[in-house]
């Protein structure tokens, strides 16, 4: 017991975290109107404060689109991932943290007025679809699109939705409620069907940079046991619920 204060002395103090994600999920993240490099919603609101409890100090930031908050995770420039569904490609660069956020459904969106009928994935062969660049809807769904589907990535979302609108792609891939409340803040909803069926359900983790001088086991412990009693006391989901309402109201006004 008298060898643990000196290798905690020993190790580099761990009081601040650099924190990035995918700056397009809203209600789950999404930049401030008010300070574009700062990011809000769901996921920063659950780790502001279950970082609190451990005594460390986070920012939340806008690094780049998606791809480039993963390569900044791959090469130690962030500390943590603000969620990220899991694939074996990622697992080389991110130590996941077990329990996981929330699980998200994916669905197909179509304009309204070109809507087609989708039960199954083969039902998407000989149609254009877009969504983020660097996105992952489950190892299964990837690799199935990689060899059959025609999927044009984009930067940001929005991009995807005006594709779909103006014909040049016929659907667009993304998260139920994601969608559902980018579109809703727009006034976009009404234009846009979401199929019946999910074309997956991921789990959304946050996940350390194996890169980070933060990531020790210790604290990946400790942050899932906070996580644990958050979701169990259904503080998450009122997070989620709440930022959700944010987000349709004002999250894009400044």
């Amino acid at each position: 017991m008298s060898a643990l204060p000196a290798k905690a002395e020993e190790a580099p103090a761990c009081d601040e975290l650099l924190v990035a994600g995918n700056s397009e999920y809203p209600p789950f993240l999404w930049r401030d109107p008010a300070e574009p490099d700062r990011v809000i919603g769901a996921v920063p609101a659950v780790l502001e404060e279950l970082f609190a409890e451990l005594g460390i100090r986070i920012q939340v930031r806008h690094v780049g689109p998606w791809s480039r908050t993963l390569e900044s995770a791959r090469t130690g420039r962030i500390d943590l991932v603000a969620g990220a569904f899991l694939t074996d490609e990622r697992q080389q660069y991110l130590d996941y943290v077990v329990p996981s956020l929330a699980p998200i459904p994916t669905v197909v969106w179509m304009p309204r007025d070109e809507a087609f009928d989708y039960r199954q994935w083969s039902d998407l062969k000989g149609r254009t679809g877009a969504t983020l660049f660097g996105n992952s809807f489950g190892q299964a769904f990837d690799a199935y699109a990689e060899a059959n589907l025609r999927i044009e990535g984009v930067r940001s979302i929005e991009q995807a939705f005006k594709m779909a609108l103006m014909g040049r792609v016929d659907y667009v891939l993304y998260e139920a409620l994601q969608g559902r409340v980018k579109l809703a803040s727009k006034g976009e909803l009404e234009d846009f069907q979401s199929s019946g069926l999910f074309v997956s359900v991921e789990n959304l983790y946050i996940a350390f940079s194996k890169r980070s001088r933060c990531n020790t086991p210790e604290l990946r412990e400790a942050f899932a046991d906070a996580l644990v009693r958050m979701r169990g006391e259904g503080r998450v989901q009122e997070y989620i619920a709440d930022f959700t309402q944010r987000y349709i109201n004002n999250g894009t006004k400044p």
